[in-house]
């Protein structure tokens, strides 16, 4: 596969820009937005915080807390989307694709109707659940019969399971159209009206399932090479895919439980990852957080200032970017 960073002084000179895009998308997630604040007064807030200035508690209650979210959120998705296209070897994997949303809006959705009237952060761990139930019950699915792990079944188990996870969500809508409003909270995807009390719970998980992740990824490359290259190698393939699924599951299922039904950044992001450095999971996972966090807060960006003064769904303008992505690479797949 062609790469442009080839050597490995070129791939960390390319980290290095990834990571400065990281932070100048960072900077402008805390300077703009509906309420226009100067760089100089965004850097006093941050460091000189006074709490009867009115542009500093803009800064410090909202987009401090947005910006922050919006970077984990992001990070997380892009690096659940590689996992899956490594441990699936589909090219089109991806947590909103593959059912992992369907499964948390679901379980959402029932939790409302069961438990109207609940905080935000309840519903947080519903979702959670749902997310890690459904990617669950997708690798089991996608691993049945003699020949294991397939592209083709997992395609199937996904279409199975957001369609039956779909059915029923629309079915307790209809009963509880009172909840209605609650549930598009996580249909759309968004990081507007999030707080970090819904991040701390979560944070530990997140953090485990990333550390976990940079371990596999040495074990990935060769697992992509094939089962049968894998085996004579002396892998326990069944560990490996059971952790990788573990680390799917923590992630996609935590950044679909804060944030609702963010699609395509982990389809986008890891394609451009490897268009850069190749398919060495070990340089692709610090690639995907950074891109992956830079892309969200750029897409937040512009759900802010499209429809000012109300807010668009970010879910609206990933999927504005990745469904033309999602084509493309589908008819590359279909070609080849």
């Amino acid at each position: 596969m062609i790469h442009l960073l080839s050597k490995p002084s070129l791939k960390i000179v390319g980290l290095f820009f990834c990571l400065v895009l990281f932070l100048f998308s960072l900077a402008l997630s805390l300077f703009i937005g509906k309420t226009p604040i100067p760089l100089h007064v965004t850097i006093e807030a941050i460091f000189q915080y006074d709490p009867t200035s009115t542009e500093h508690l803009i800064i410090m209650s909202s987009r401090v807390t947005r910006t922050i979210i919006a970077a984990l959120v992001g990070g997380a998705l892009a690096i659940a989307g590689l996992f899956m296209q490594a441990l699936t070897r589909n090219p089109l994997a991806e947590p909103g694709i593959f059912g992992v949303n369907a499964g948390a809006v679901f379980f959402v959705v029932l939790f409302i109707f069961l438990f109207p009237a609940r905080s935000l952060v309840e519903y947080m761990w519903a979702a959670f659940f749902g997310a890690g139930l459904a990617a669950t019950m997708i690798y089991f699915l996608g691993s049945t019969g003699k020949a294991g792990l397939s592209p083709v079944k997992v395609v199937l188990a996904g279409a199975a399971v957001t369609a039956m996870f779909g059915s029923v969500t629309s079915g307790l809508l209809i009963l509880n159209e009172n909840g209605l409003q609650d549930v598009l909270f996580w249909m759309a995807g968004s990081v507007a009206g999030r707080t970090l009390d819904m991040v701390v719970p979560l944070l530990p998980f997140l953090l485990a399932a990333l550390i976990l992740g940079f371990f596999l990824t040495h074990h990935l490359n060769i697992l992509t090479s094939g089962e049968d290259v894998a085996k004579g190698l002396g892998q326990n393939t069944v560990l490996i895919k059971a952790l990788t699924v573990v680390v799917i599951v923590v992630l996609a299922g935590g950044a679909v439980a804060i944030c609702g039904a963010i699609g395509f950044v982990g389809l986008i992001i890891p394609h451009i990852a490897r268009y850069l450095v190749g398919t060495d999971h070990r340089w692709l996972l610090p690639y995907c957080a950074l891109l992956g966090a830079s892309l969200l807060l750029i897409a937040d960006l512009g759900a802010r200032l499209i429809v000012m003064p109300a807010d668009m769904p970010i879910g609206v303008m990933t999927a504005i970017l990745g469904t033309p992505f999602f084509i493309y690479i589908a008819r590359k797949g279909f070609r080849s």
